[in-house]
């Protein structure tokens, strides 16, 4: 497992990259986009959430980075169609993406398997594995035109390693691992498009919060710690690192 927290990125490792970030208007997402945009990529902006994108949208510009671009979506509601037709406008406005962070994500509940709602477990799966597949598939035609296009999938510790009562979520992500398993080998002939899965680790967002509410989130790291690994991978300092597991913190110490 990689990781690359003390990561030392020049200022201007991203320049002239599209770079499309999902789950952009909050937490990592957001992180992620403030940090690819300062580092000279021009960033699309998707979630749900309009205003919170825009609020990302006025930072990027506020600290000088390229124009971002806004895209709403919502994964749940999301159709084939919605894909097909967000990759014709990115082929319309950019020509390529040279990077595509999948941030977005659905915790479910964490709550023993006999307990667990269907509808809600459908709703993570859609979020999580669904969408996301299915957004990449449209995406690949612009993903292959670049000359050096990473593309992350976010993965877990318990998507590597199941664990009790996390359910749908843990499901999801093992579900991540295994596609990126598959993608990566599919792309092997293609050096120029590379697939990795990144796993946050214990980081300072809502989803923590939600997941551990007696934890203390002070001894956590924050969604900017982590980003050297974020940038290492999204980079072209990672070039040739296919088909991987990567940890953006390094592992707990007995």
């Amino acid at each position: 497992m990689t990781c690359k927290i003390d990561y030392q990125p020049a200022p201007d490792v991203l320049h002239d990259r599209v770079v499309l970030v999902t789950g952009a208007g909050d937490g990592i997402g957001r992180a992620a986009a403030l940090s690819y945009a300062r580092h000279g990529a021009t960033v699309i902006l998707l979630g749900r959430t309009i205003s919170k994108l825009e609020q990302v949208y006025d930072e990027i510009e506020a600290q000088g980075g390229p124009q971002p671009a806004i895209f709403p979506l919502n994964f749940e509601g999301a159709t084939l169609k919605d894909y097909q037709e967000m990759a014709d406008t990115l082929d319309k406005e950019f020509g390529r993406l040279d990077g595509l962070l999948h941030n977005a994500g659905l915790l479910g509940r964490i709550t023993p398997f006999e307990q667990y709602d269907p509808a809600l477990w459908e709703r993570v799966m859609q979020v999580n594995i669904n969408g996301p597949i299915w957004m990449t598939q449209a995406l690949l035609p612009l993903l292959q035109r670049a000359n050096d296009a990473s593309v992350i999938f976010t993965s877990s510790s318990v998507g590597r390693k199941g664990r009790a009562y996390w359910g749908a979520y843990a499901v999801s992500k093992f579900a991540t691992e295994g596609f990126v398993e598959v993608l990566a080998d599919e792309l092997d002939s293609q050096p120029n498009v590379r697939v990795n899965t990144l796993n946050p680790g214990a980081t300072r967002t809502q989803m923590r919060r939600t997941a551990y509410p007696g934890e203390d989130p002070a001894r956590l790291r924050t969604p900017d710690d982590i980003m050297p690994t974020y940038l290492w991978l999204m980079g072209p300092d990672s070039a040739g690192t296919h088909g991987e597991k990567i940890d953006a913190q390094p592992p707990k110490q007995p």
